[in-house]
C-alpha cells in the first residue's frame, strides 16, 4: 500500500489537546481528511462505517485502550488490515512488544514532532525491500543464522 496524503486518517485519543496536536502535525505533512475519536469504542464504530487508510491511536484511554482497540481491529475481517500506529508517553519494552505481537505497524513515544510523525507514517507505507545484492543476501543470512550458497 502506498502513502497517499489524501487518505482518511483516524486519530484516537481521550485528551482533546493531543488530538488537536496530532491533527495539526498531520496537516503540516499534507494530510487533509482527518477524523477523531475520544476512545477505542467510538473509534471502532467510526472504522466500521468509514474506511480509513491509517489509524493513529493513544495507548492509554478509558474505557477501551488503544491496545484493546488494536486487538479488536486486527480481529475484525473488514478492518483488520488497516495500518495502525500506536502513540504513548511510555516507552516500556513490554508495551512495545505487546503492541508488535498484536499487529501494530509502528509505535511513537510522546513527545514527537511533524518530522518524526512523517517518518513513522512513511515507514508504515514503505515498500518491502527485496535483497538485490549478494552482500545484502549474505548480511540477511547472517542475521537469521543461515548460510547463502556461494555463486560460482
Amino acid at each position: 500500500m502506498a502513502l497517499d496524503p489524501k487518505m482518511p486518517v483516524l486519530v484516537v485519543d481521550d485528551y482533546s489537546t493531543m488530538v488537536r496536536i496530532i491533527r495539526n502535525l498531520l496537516r503540516q505533512i499534507g494530510f487533509e481528511d482527518i477524523d477523531d475519536a475520544c476512545d477505542g469504542s467510538s473509534a471502532l464504530e467510526k472504522m466500521c462505517s468509514k474506511r480509513y487508510g491509517l489509524v493513529i491511536s493513544d495507548w492509554n484511554m478509558e474505557p477501551m485502550t488503544g491496545y484493546d482497540l488494536l486487538r479488536r481491529v486486527r480481529a475484525t475481517p473488514d478492518i483488520g488490515a488497516t495500518p495502525f500506529i500506536m502513540v504513548t508517553a511510555e516507552s516500556k519494552t513490554e508495551n512495545v512488544i505487546a503492541a508488535k505481537k498484536a499487529g501494530v505497524n509502528n509505535y511513537i513515544v510522546k513527545p514527537f514532532n511533524a518530522q518524526t510523525l512523517k517518518a513513522k507514517i512513511e515507514a508504515v507505507f514503505a515498500p518491502k525491500q527485496e535483497f538485490t545484492s549478494a552482500v545484502e543476501q549474505v548480511n540477511a543470512a547472517t542475521f537469521v543464522g543461515t548460510r547463502v550458497p556461494r555463486s560460482a
